[in-house]
């Protein structure tokens, strides 16, 4: 089987090295320089038995709906269930008919009349934008000016242009965060192995939301219970709500939840593997990733269930100085070849391209996503933070408590 994979970060790269121990050929379109089989050809140009779509924002312009207006196999959402990313309101709007767990909130376009609701709310205060922004444009402050000033700025086209001319604000929430990747046909769901992701810029959860600076799999809070009410309250019931408008939803599912005191809730739903969750989800399963997304692809999940090794994954994303506000590129990255010399390690590339003398650069703000594995979280860690010593670029900016707490509880435990 030939399959090929659209998207140029580092949810693609891991994508293209699953999917690779199985299929006959994996081409990645539009890769970035560090990707192995990186064409430049856009996916209507190409032939193959599966295309699988990585990023979010060609899912939200309807690329799955022209690819399968050309007859071809795509694992990914349509233009119409893409929405549930490309809308929060919209989303939040279908969770409520769903009867999905999820904040207090309310959308507007109007200033006078957010402004009005975010005063009425309790710190802290949480805005987003209603639009896609490259998972930046939440913000979360215990500052009513600092919420006031940013719903002006957002909808006034300021911050986020476009895409934050209307906002959702909600309550805060409090409690561990959870990100779990169900592989939908239309009708049926499985769950993948969970992962906790860290959104911050900085350690200790502080600094600006970013599209994430790390992650690990599995999480010891979420047993196989916890997973059952996943799929009983959040995922079943949305596939459902979209069936009921007419939306066939054939794709991944990517459920961020918390678990607050008054029980689990949705923060949000994306319609795409999460980056970095990928990065340590998707290398731990055993079974075969290109005959489940296939098989999804054709509505025919059927009694595919994945497995995983029992093995834990951890991911140190390198960024660029500046990120996210103003990420500095052009930097050349030091070679990549010396993971090889840290046992259990791999690297996969995002913002990476080539200069004028073909070395390879920084070209984003997110560059690298080192990953390392192990028998347990702290050996897991242990590997990924010794690749990010060997592996890197000047000024490269990485949280260093990645994971800690949860080694910590296991080494406790």
């Amino acid at each position: 089987m030939r399959v090929v994979v659209v998207g140029g970060d580092a949810r693609a790269h891991v994508l293209a090295h699953v999917l690779s121990r199985s299929a006959d050929d994996v081409v990645v379109s539009g890769g970035n320089a560090g990707t192995p089989n990186a064409v430049a050809s856009p996916p209507e140009e190409l032939d193959g038995d599966l295309f699988v779509i990585s990023p979010e924002k060609p899912l939200v312009a309807g690329l799955a709906d022209r690819l399968r207006a050309q007859g071809k196999r795509v694992y990914g959402p349509g233009v119409d269930g893409a929405r549930l990313e490309g809308s929060k309101g919209w989303m939040k709007q279908l969770v409520a008919k769903a009867g999905v767990p999820t904040a207090q909130h309310a959308t507007f376009s109007d200033a006078a009349l957010a402004l009005d609701f975010l005063r009425t709310m309790k710190p802290p205060f949480v805005v987003k934008t209603d639009g896609l922004a490259d998972g930046k444009g939440v913000l979360v402050t215990e500052s009513l000016i600092e919420a006031e000033d940013d719903v002006k700025a957002k909808l006034a086209g300021a911050s986020f242009g476009e895409a934050g001319r209307t906002v959702v604000i909600e309550e805060g929430m409090a409690g561990p965060e959870l990100s779990v990747l169900a592989v939908c046909d239309g009708h049926r769901a499985v769950l993948l192995s969970p992962a906790q992701d860290f959104k911050r810029a900085y350690e200790g959860d502080n600094g600006p939301n970013t599209g994430g600076m790390g992650a690990y799999s599995p999480v010891p809070i979420a047993g196989d219970d916890l997973l059952g009410v996943v799929m009983d309250r959040f995922v079943e019931p949305t596939l459902a709500a979209l069936r009921a408008e007419g939306i066939d939803y054939r794709g991944t599912l990517y459920g961020g939840l918390m678990l607050t005191p008054d029980g689990l809730k949705l923060v949000e739903y994306n319609v795409r593997f999460g980056d970095p969750e990928a990065q340590v989800v998707l290398p731990r399963l055993s079974s075969d990733l290109v005959d489940l997304l296939a098989t999804a692809a054709d509505g025919a999940l059927s009694d595919h269930e994945p497995t995983f090794i029992s093995d834990a994954a951890v991911c140190v994303v390198g960024a660029t100085p500046g990120y996210p506000e103003s990420p500095r590129t052009g930097a050349v990255i030091d070679s990549l070849d010396a993971i090889d010399d840290v046992p259990g390690t791999v690297v996969f590339c995002a913002g990476v391209d080539r200069d004028s003398e073909g070395r390879l650069v920084t070209a984003g703000g997110r560059v690298l996503s080192i990953v390392g594995f192990g028998p347990t979280i702290a050996t897991a860690r242990d590997r990924a933070y010794e690749g990010v010593r060997r592996v890197g670029f000047a000024g490269m900016q990485y949280r260093n408590d990645i994971a800690a707490a949860a080694a910590k509880e296991e080494t406790d435990t």
